[in-house]
């Protein structure tokens, strides 16, 4: 038997229980992996409440996690037991064991440890895209970040600043700005306290940004587009305040010939090449020093309930990771 977290019904986080499972042995092309940490993404507490739906119900959530392989299932090649190795998959991590399909892993570089890889690689891969696909920053641009303090924020504040852009974070409260600050923001907006749009104007003397990274959704849309300066790309890549509403597409034509996009890590990462493309430069920049290696929050998988309280309420920064 297993531990794991189930759902058998969409919710406040209360609905989340553990329980002891069979686990499934891994079938052709499959292995079993040991997880050693899980990783906690907003995005977790979407397929939870039921903002995302899940395939089935009961489900696993959790989205990536680093361990250990202890099985392995007939045609699997580039793998071994005892590899040490890291995931991003939709739902199924929040357990002591998963079953994957052996083509969704990367094997971890000796210097990054299991609790590192688990608060690395979703943010990390998101980054990843976000700054080297979705829009490709180069040295010279200026770029905004709402939620500068949180995960993604933090690498995308750290490799930005390593690129060469100029980074305006944005940050709820003054210790969350000491954070962005700290991550490679050189100017924090206090986004509760101040119009954001207008101390972006002011910080950059009108010229405005090239692209705004946007994971915060319904409280800082529209204003966001009022930060880009003409033809500037707006990448929405998350909904912590709540999914931005439907708004009437002139608007971008309105505020100068915008751009604006909705991508996914699953349709990014979907490709294997791509996949180990991408974690090849997330780990380059890790062991470059552009992007530091996160040191999480850690909390045992029973207090999960607790996490997602704290997660949602917007009382967290930077990784939190759950041990099994």
């Amino acid at each position: 038997m297993t531990r794991a977290i189930r759902v058998y019904e969409t919710g406040a986080p209360d609905v989340m229980r553990i329980e002891d499972i069979a686990p499934r042995g891994p079938e052709r092309g499959e292995v079993v992996v040991r997880n050693h940490a899980i990783g906690v993404n907003f995005i977790d507490t979407y397929y939870r409440s039921g903002l995302y739906p899940a395939p089935s119900l009961p489900f696993t959530p959790g989205n990536e996690a680093a361990g250990e392989i202890t099985a392995l299932g007939k045609g699997v090649k580039d793998f071994r037991v005892g590899d040490r190795v890291a995931y991003v998959a939709n739902l199924g991590a929040y357990a002591e064991d998963r079953t994957i399909a052996a083509d969704r892993l990367v094997k971890l570089p000796k210097a990054l440890g299991y609790e590192a890889a688990a608060a690395l690689m979703l943010k990390g891969l998101t980054a990843q895209y976000l700054l080297r696909r979705t829009y490709r920053v180069k040295a010279g641009d200026t770029i905004l970040v709402h939620a500068a303090a949180g995960g993604v924020g933090q690498i995308l504040c750290q490799w930005a600043r390593a690129l060469g852009a100029t980074v305006i974070g944005t940050a709820g409260s003054p210790e969350k700005a000491k954070l962005a600050k700290k991550a490679g923001a050189k100017h924090v907006i206090l986004y509760r306290e101040e119009d954001f749009a207008a101390r972006v104007k002011e910080i950059t003397k009108g010229r405005l940004c090239d692209v705004v990274y946007d994971g915060v959704g319904k409280a800082t849309f529209p204003a966001s587009l009022d930060c880009l300066r003409p033809f500037g790309m707006f990448v929405s890549y998350g909904s912590a305040s709540g999914q931005i509403e439907a708004f009437n597409i002139m608007l971008l034509s309105a505020k100068g010939s915008l751009f604006a996009t909705r991508p996914s890590l699953h349709t990014y990462a979907h490709a294997r090449e791509d996949l180990l493309k991408m974690a090849r430069e997330l780990f380059r920049a890790v062991s470059s020093g552009a992007v530091e290696a996160p040191a999480p929050r850690t909390f045992p998988l029973d207090a999960v309930v607790e996490v997602h309280r704290a997660l949602e309420g917007r009382q967290t920064t930077g990784s939190t990771v759950l041990i099994p």
